[in-house]
């Protein structure tokens, strides 16, 4: 197991590289100058005429793009810092991590309280209709799964957006209260994005809970159960739902990247101030060091997940062992 570990850790450093390569020249390869963004909006502002030339040496984008990716990658690995925001220099309380730091708990806050809400739906559901299979609840739980797998997250935002306040006058909150402040008035403006952005996942975890305990109650150990006079809820609890969940677990994580890229749209339908609307703002401003810190962020945070996700099926399934 120890050594399982190690492999899977040390092979983290090589995918973390392709990363950071990946994401840094995706990001330099955007339509549109930062210069010509700058430019406008200081010639906008009545500050006069700028030297382009000027501002792209103070910004250290005249240099080549290897370069560039050398000072980036040497000062994470060195410094431990994500670089500054080319909007604000070098300057005191602006570096790319202070500006992550202050929004990171709103996103980690939804994306928890999505997938949690979306597996307390989807799992009973998909048990249930597994265990009275060709009923009305079946039928019906199945339809749920469909409809949410069809629906993109987005649309569904704006639906609950735009139609509640045309007929009843009412709108979710968007005014975003700390967890420190006031759990239940930040709870309160959570629920609706959470359940909005774990639409997909529970979708899928259903239909996917639903296949494999239909599965595993076919096993001639689970028949033994029911043979031996075992209730229902023994039999299901007990020697069915562990083993089904195996695959559930590997689909869960790997929704995290669906979950990391739909809080980007509906934390801006909500006005959520966290990465997502974060890295939009940092994208219309082509703030390069800013939205490349989120998306490796984003990608670290995959990745420590399907090793955790790894892990845990030894703990769900004692024949798989690591040697």
């Amino acid at each position: 197991m120890r050594a399982y570990v190690i492999r899977r850790i040390l092979l983290v450093i090589p995918t973390l590289f392709i990363v950071t390569v990946l994401v840094f020249l995706s990001v330099r390869f955007i339509p549109g100058d930062i210069i010509d963004v700058m430019t406008a909006r200081l010639t906008f502002s009545g500050s006069g005429s700028i030297d382009a030339e000027a501002l792209k040496k103070r910004l250290g984008l005249d240099k080549p793009v290897y370069v560039q990716y050398a000072k980036w990658i040497g000062d994470i690995v060195l410094r431990g810092t994500l670089g500054h925001s080319l909007y604000s220099g070098s300057s005191a309380g602006t570096t790319v991590e202070e500006k992550l730091a202050g929004r990171v708990g709103v996103t980690v806050e939804l994306g928890l309280l999505a997938i949690l809400t979306g597996l307390v739906i989807a799992v009973p559901i998909g048990i249930y209709s597994a265990i009275r299979q060709y009923t009305v609840a079946d039928y019906a739980g199945r339809a749920v799964a469909i409809f949410g797998l069809a629906t993109p997250n987005f649309w569904l935002g704006l639906m609950v957006m735009i139609y509640p306040a045309i007929w009843w006058g009412w709108t979710p909150p968007l005014t975003h209260v700390p967890f420190t402040e006031d759990p239940w008035a930040n709870l309160g403006m959570l629920i609706i994005p959470a359940l909005i952005l774990g639409t997909y996942l529970a979708a899928s975890t259903m239909r996917m809970t639903r296949t494999m305990m239909l599965e595993v109650l076919r096993q001639d150990y689970v028949r033994t159960a029911w043979a031996k006079g075992l209730k229902e809820r023994v039999v299901v609890v007990r020697h069915a739902v562990k083993n089904a969940l195996i695959p559930v677990v590997t689909l869960v994580a790997l929704q995290l990247p669906i979950i990391a890229g739909g809080s980007v749209i509906i934390e801006n339908i909500f006005n959520l101030p966290g990465l997502g609307q974060l890295m939009l703002v940092a994208l219309n401003e082509r703030d390069y060091p800013v939205v490349s810190g989120i998306n490796l962020l984003f990608a670290s945070v995959v990745v420590l997940i399907n090793l955790i996700t790894d892990l845990t099926y030894a703990f769900l399934d004692p024949r798989i062992r690591y040697d």
